[in-house]
């Protein structure tokens, strides 16, 4: 019975290379993160809003804390490393991008969702950002795309012409 006691803690017990804490930081500030950009386009009531930003956000900074466990390897002093944490990162990438290409709806000559795809994609890479621990960076790239959601349409909607009806 002790060895199956053992082997269910193991599956509870945390990699060693970072700290349960620091993990749950990085893991909160990606979902943080992605809620603000997926608050603005629950606003605007896209298909891909809140929860759907929140989730991709954290799913890709638990792929990339995952990628950077797998690169210790502990007990061993030697340092050469024969694990690629980028490849896991780069398939982070291409599934948020195969997401994101999904909310992209092409109608007649109209072509809907390209933002909402785009921030889908940038919540991705928030969430890696975050994942490597790098706040700055993440919190960088938040609040540029929210300039960018939010102060463009304020600045540049109301100057652009008004579409034409014609159809």
């Amino acid at each position: 019975m002790t060895a199956l006691t053992d082997a269910i803690l193991d599956l509870f017990t945390p990699a060693e290379a970072i700290p349960i804490v620091t993990v749950a930081a990085r893991l909160f500030l990606a979902l943080l993160l992605g809620a603000l950009i997926g608050w603005e386009r629950e606003v605007k009531s896209r298909a891909a809003g809140l929860r759907t930003h929140m989730l991709i956000a954290m799913a890709a900074a638990m792929f990339t804390i995952v990628a950077m466990e797998l690169t210790i390897f502990p007990g061993t002093t030697e340092t050469t490393l024969r694990v690629d944490p980028l490849r896991l990162i780069e398939a982070v990438t291409a599934g948020v991008a195969f997401l994101a290409a999904g909310s992209i709806i092409t109608s007649g000559g109209n072509v809907r969702g390209l933002t909402t795809g785009a921030s889908m994609w940038l919540a991705g890479a928030i969430g890696l950002a975050c994942g490597t621990g790098d706040g700055v960076l993440a919190v960088l790239g938040t609040g540029l795309a929210l300039i960018t959601l939010w102060m463009i349409r304020v600045v540049v909607k109301p100057l652009l012409p008004e579409p034409d009806e014609k159809d």
